[in-house]
C-alpha cells in the first residue's frame, strides 16, 4: 500500500516513514544554493509521539510513504484515559489515549463521526471534522454600547473548552467552531 515519493513532489500532509518511524510533514522550504546541490528541508511531526523534528534531503532523494490508513469512525465514550472510537462498517471498537488529540479533545463530541489515522494497523491519531457546532454554557453578558470592533470575550463550550467570541454572543448560544485553529467562526443559533 505504501510507495515511494520523490522528495521533490513531497507536500506539506504527506505521511512519510523516516529510520522506520511515521512523520506527517507540516512543512517543506526547497533551498537552492548559488552554489552546491539543492536541497529541501522538510518539518515533519511524528505520528507517534507527537515531536517535531526537522531534516534535509537532497534533490532527487526518494523517500518511503508511511503505510498508513483513514477510516472513518464513531466517537462513542472516554474510558480512564483513553477515547472509544467504533468503525462505522465493521463495528470493530479501538481505543485511542486521550492525550494524542491535544487540544482538539475539547471539540470532540460524543458521536461525532471522524477520520481515525491507523499506521500498520494500529490507531495511532484522529482528525476531527474542520468545524463543529457547539453550545456556550458560560461567558459574560456583552454591554449594550460596545461597539468596538473585534471585542472577544471568553466562553466556555459544552465540553469545557474555552474559545474567544464577540461581545454579542451569550449563554446557550449554538457556535461554529474550526477545530484546525480553536477559534470561534460564527454564531448559529441565539438562545
Amino acid at each position: 500500500m505504501a510507495g515511494i515519493i520523490d522528495i521533490n513532489s513531497l507536500r506539506k500532509g504527506n505521511k512519510i516513514e523516516v529510520d522506520g518511524e511515521p512523520y506527517l510533514v507540516v512543512g517543506v522550504d526547497f533551498r537552492k544554493p548559488g552554489k552546491g546541490t539543492p536541497s529541501t528541508e522538510v518539518r515533519m511531526k511524528h505520528m507517534l509521539t507527537g515531536s517535531v523534528v526537522n531534516r534535509t534531503w537532497k534533490s532527487g532523494e526518494k523517500l518511503q510513504a508511511a503505510d498508513v490508513e483513514d477510516r472513518e469512525m464513531q466517537y462513542l465514550y472516554p474510558e480512564g484515559e483513553s477515547l472509544v472510537f467504533m468503525d462505522n462498517v465493521s463495528y470493530e471498537q479501538v481505543s485511542i489515549p486521550a492525550e494524542a488529540l491535544g487540544e482538539m479533545r475539547g471539540f470532540l463530541l460524543d458521536n461525532t463521526n471522524v477520520s481515525v489515522l491507523f499506521y500498520k494497523s494500529r490507531a495511532v491519531g484522529v482528525e476531527l471534522p474542520t468545524f463543529v457546532e457547539m453550545a456556550i454554557v458560560e461567558t459574560e453578558p456583552g454591554f449594550k454600547g460596545d461597539t468596538a470592533n473585534n471585542v472577544l470575550k471568553p466562553a466556555k463550550l459544552s465540553t469545557g473548552a474555552i474559545v474567544h467570541v464577540p461581545i454579542f454572543v451569550n449563554e446557550g448560544d449554538i457556535v461554529r467552531v474550526d477545530t484546525r485553529t480553536g477559534e470561534y467562526a460564527e454564531r448559529v443559533a441565539k438562545k
